[in-house]
């Protein structure tokens, strides 16, 4: 069991990768077979399909947001605004490893795929929901510092906005620049809600 778990966590990465590279359309399963040194049977064993493969990695990314991504960038801070901006940081650094030529794995399939397949739709609606959950959660570990009446799930979905549209514009200029325009001017915006409580904290 443990033998036949790895092969298809192979067949599961290699794709990951392949598809955040690539793209969805532009790898074919001989590129995936090829990158995962498993053969066709066992390929076929676990996925029917192209599109059976990519929800399993879509899965791999709800499994992985976590872990890979947000558990990492809170181990960096204990204030929970600057986890925020932790975060924002670990895409900036995939953007300057990759000279601004890879977006956000999510963002490019949801651009990609995301109005001709609805389980596709669902699955990457589900990354992107759970992404702003632990944004809104390190939000509301602020709540004595931010006003009130502000809408903290709505302000998660503000924070993944520019992270998704700093990174877009970054890759169409190869430039990290807009990014972190992007980035600096969210700061301002935390600043202003933060007011005084910003010197206290």
């Amino acid at each position: 069991m443990a033998a036949k778990a790895d092969t298809r966590m192979k067949i599961v990465e290699a794709a990951r990768e392949l598809f955040h590279v690539q793209g969805f359309h532009a790898t074919s399963m001989a590129d995936i077979l090829k990158k995962s040194g498993v053969n066709s049977g066992s390929l076929y064993y676990f996925f029917k399909s192209k599109d059976d493969l990519l929800l399993a990695v879509l899965d791999l990314y709800v499994d992985l947001l976590r872990p890979a991504v947000m558990d990492a960038a809170f181990a960096t801070t204990d204030d929970p605004i600057e986890r925020v901006f932790a975060v924002l940081a670990g895409y900036r650094e995939m953007l300057v490893m990759t000279g601004c030529t890879l977006g956000c794995p999510i963002g490019n399939l949801a651009l990609e795929l995301g109005d001709s397949k609805p389980d596709v739709r669902a699955k990457i609606a589900l990354n992107f929901t759970n992404w702003c959950r632990a944004i809104e959660q390190c939000l509301r570990e602020a709540d004595d510092r931010l006003p009130a009446d502000l809408d903290r799930e709505r302000l998660s979905r503000f924070v993944l906005t520019v992270m998704e549209g700093g990174i877009m514009q970054a890759r169409g200029h190869r430039d990290v620049k807009p990014y972190d325009d992007a980035v600096a001017q969210l700061r301002d915006y935390f600043d202003r809600l933060l007011g005084p409580s910003r010197a206290a904290a």
